[in-house]
């Protein structure tokens, strides 16, 4: 529910004249600022360093900033919300490409499937002026999937310290693209009103901190396999959220698409998550 939350919630404050990169840059502010107390400054060992950072650019800087900037061109955001279940076929590509990884006929039927679905949502009328929207968060799902990979080299680092780290990273970064591109800085930061800032606070705690806190806190009981296909189910919490908060009614031909991107994410991280514990194992 949480991270279904966050597209309707980043909506409501870009809506509110929040610069989309200013505000992705003060939700990892807000991250690094928290995780503070835990994260006691400690350094990563030397070795994780390479993947640590390749880790916080893609997903601490491109994953927030293309989803604030797909959310930002688009007029109805439902399409956004499925277009990021594109990171798991984007992220067993990546894989496949940067680490060697086999993908089996069963994976290419999936990743076909989930691409088919996303081609389906694409001659949706509605989207006719709402295409750069999907162009960006065509980045974020790619991102995404690329943070994927790098983290893997990054499962026996401190849960406080991995994210700290991210949140730093991608408040610096993020900082200095938006005083650059968007310009005023400080005039816009002083500008948010305290309905904005509860919106950053929420995505922040809520969903980048609490959600993802949980999810950790779960595989001590659960193996990865359980848990994870149960995220690639966030988007339709998000698009009954759209609905009750922007009245966006679905149309047939999202609705078909949606289901297809769904079904084939669903069983695409399941079988995915099987084979990487069989490996573990």
């Amino acid at each position: 529910v949480a991270h279904g939350s966050a597209f309707p919630v980043a909506k409501l404050a870009l809506n509110n004249s929040v610069p989309p990169i200013l505000m992705a840059s003060l939700r990892m502010g807000l991250v690094f600022i928290i995780l503070i107390p835990f994260w006691r400054f400690k350094l990563p060992e030397r070795k994780y360093l390479k993947s640590l950072i390749a880790f916080s650019i893609s997903m601490g800087v491109l994953v927030y900033v293309f989803m604030n900037m797909s959310l930002y061109h688009s007029s109805i955001i439902s399409p956004i919300i499925l277009g990021s279940q594109l990171a798991i076929p984007f992220g067993i590509l990546a894989s496949s490409i940067m680490l060697n990884e086999n993908i089996s006929s069963k994976k290419w039927l999936l990743i076909f499937g989930a691409f088919t679905g996303i081609l389906i949502i694409f001659f949706d009328p509605k989207l006719a002026n709402n295409f750069l929207g999907l162009f960006f968060a065509s980045l974020m799902a790619l991102s995404f999937g690329l943070s994927q990979v790098y983290s893997r080299e990054l499962r026996n680092l401190d849960i406080s310290l991995l994210n700290a780290f991210v949140g730093w990273i991608g408040f610096l970064i993020l900082l200095v693209i938006s005083y650059f591109v968007e310009g005023n800085t400080i005039l816009n930061i002083s500008s948010i009103n305290s309905n904005s800032w509860i919106l950053i606070l929420y995505q922040a705690i809520v969903v980048s901190l609490g959600a993802h806190l949980l999810m950790f806190y779960l595989y001590k009981f659960y193996t990865v396999g359980k848990i994870f296909p149960f995220y690639s189910l966030f988007p339709i919490f998000g698009i009954i959220l759209s609905f009750l908060v922007f009245g966006e009614v679905p149309t047939l031909l999202f609705i078909l698409g949606g289901i297809i991107v769904i079904t084939s994410v669903f069983f695409l991280t399941k079988l995915n998550n099987l084979l990487i514990e069989n490996l573990l194992k």
